[in-house]
């Protein structure tokens, strides 16, 4: 992604480039709350949204609104009915088009349901728009996402797909409903909970349980009987002050399955939260580290048990019997996906670790180990009132045994594998692969 030469992480007023903020909410309702309270407070606001309802028959319907209404609605046809056609063949072009027209004026781009976040800003760093990044002619400032209060639990609870729920944006989706939406929080810099309803104890547990899906992010609410102001204030104006040209947006920081690996922190390890009577609600958030390697079959027998109760899983962990790959670790809506985040460092010639982002060199060196090099498992789970214990016990029982340790690397590799062929990799360090894990 170029770095326009305006730009400044640190000071985002001074870049000249037209403010994109990335809106997006698994609920409809919620996105346009927000977005119409954003566009009454700010005159010089721009508000572009996708109906992909029709995109698996390659059609999409834009609009784009200003304070004085409607200023564009129209009929897209794309070559392929596919999200990511969508954000290269319009929402791109769009953005750049508009920041072209209205030099002056603010962009909130408001996502479609079902497209995460993660998305737009892959578009953003591997496609050209009249051959230069969009990057040079808008700022991405901020990435926030809009959570429904009253329908939270249940969708990150719900087993289903989004097919189940005619949502799918493309006849090859199977993605999960919790899946999208644990997705959509963790990738936000800024949270917003949009609470309709419930007593102090559900509101307390939903902020609990946002924070810990995203400790990294800012969290705000709007209000429950006013659907206005951030913490109640009912005053659209702060929403806005909270929501627009934060600056917030860090293009270098990597999505969550990738923070371990380039030295970010993952969760906040909270295991004794197992009470309705504490001041976390009962949400529990557990942080599994560690250097030693896991026994392959071991860990795919486990996988059923140390799932069974919990909302959330991500993370990265390393396999004895597969010492080169990198294995990105997901869990939500009942389902866990493991796939191959490329190569660990140790495991290629120092002239290529030059390919490696400088976060991920500085982690390595950091945390280097002279056996290990830098490979390490970092998991985080989240739940409610599940036993910390007992997850932390299972995994340990996963790794290898003092006497395996002991076997040394080549026989390592001949340990029985579940998960042989599930994590390829190739000459490119990004996530390459990801298998769905059916547990025993």
């Amino acid at each position: 992604m170029s770095t326009h030469p305006t730009a400044t992480a640190s000071s985002p007023d001074l870049d000249q480039r037209p403010a994109v903020t990335v809106l997006t909410s698994f609920s409809e309702a919620a996105a346009a709350t927000v977005a119409r309270q954003l566009l009454s407070a700010d005159e010089r606001l721009l508000v572009v949204g996708h109906d992909i309802s029709a995109i698996r028959a390659g059609r999409v319907r834009r609009t784009v609104r200003g304070a004085d209404g409607l200023v564009e609605d129209a009929a897209v046809e794309l070559v392929h009915g596919c999200v990511s056609c969508t954000l290269r063949e319009d929402v791109l072009p769009t953005l750049a088009r508009l920041a072209g027209q209205h030099p002056a004026h603010g962009i909130v781009l408001v996502l479609p349901t079902v497209v995460e976040p993660e998305a737009v800003a892959a578009a953003c760093a591997h496609c050209l728009v009249d051959g230069a990044p969009v990057t040079d002619v808008v700022r991405f400032d901020s990435y926030v996402t809009v959570v429904d209060a009253a329908s939270l639990l249940d969708d990150l609870a719900s087993t289903d797909d989004l097919r189940d729920r005619r949502l799918h944006a493309a006849d090859d989706d199977y993605r999960a409903v919790a899946e999208v939406v644990v997705r959509q929080i963790e990738y936000a810099d800024t949270v917003v909970s949009w609470e309709r309803s419930g007593g102090p104890f559900e509101r307390a547990r939903l902020s609990a349980l946002l924070y810990r899906l995203a400790p990294w992010a800012r969290h705000l609410k709007i209000g429950a009987k006013h659907d206005t102001g951030p913490q109640d204030t009912g005053q659209h104006g702060d929403l806005a002050a909270a929501l627009l040209r934060t600056g917030r947006h860090d293009p270098a920081a990597p999505g969550p399955l990738g923070r371990a690996l380039e030295g970010f922190p993952i969760a906040v390890h909270a295991p004794d939260s197992d009470s309705d009577s504490d001041s976390d609600c009962g949400v529990v958030s557990v942080l599994f580290e560690t250097r030693r390697p896991f026994h392959p079959q071991r860990l795919h027998d486990a996988l059923e048990d140390l799932t069974e109760d919990l909302l959330r899983g991500r993370g990265q962990l390393w396999i004895a019997s597969q010492p080169d790959a990198v294995v990105g670790f997901e869990f939500a809506g009942g389902g866990v996906a493991m796939g191959s985040l490329g190569y660990w460092l140790a495991a290629l010639p120092a002239d290529r670790w030059g390919e490696a982002s400088d976060y991920r060199r500085i982690a390595a060196d950091l945390n280097w180990d002279p056996y290990y090099g830098d490979r390490r498992t970092a998991l985080a789970f989240v739940g409610l009132r599940v036993d910390a214990t007992a997850i932390t016990d299972l995994l340990t029982a996963c790794l290898l045994t003092d006497d395996e340790i002991a076997d040394g690397f080549d026989r390592w590799r001949d340990l029985p594998d579940p998960f042989a062929g599930c994590f390829p990799l190739d000459d490119d360090t990004a996530p390459a692969h990801s298998t769905t894990v059916e547990p025993s």
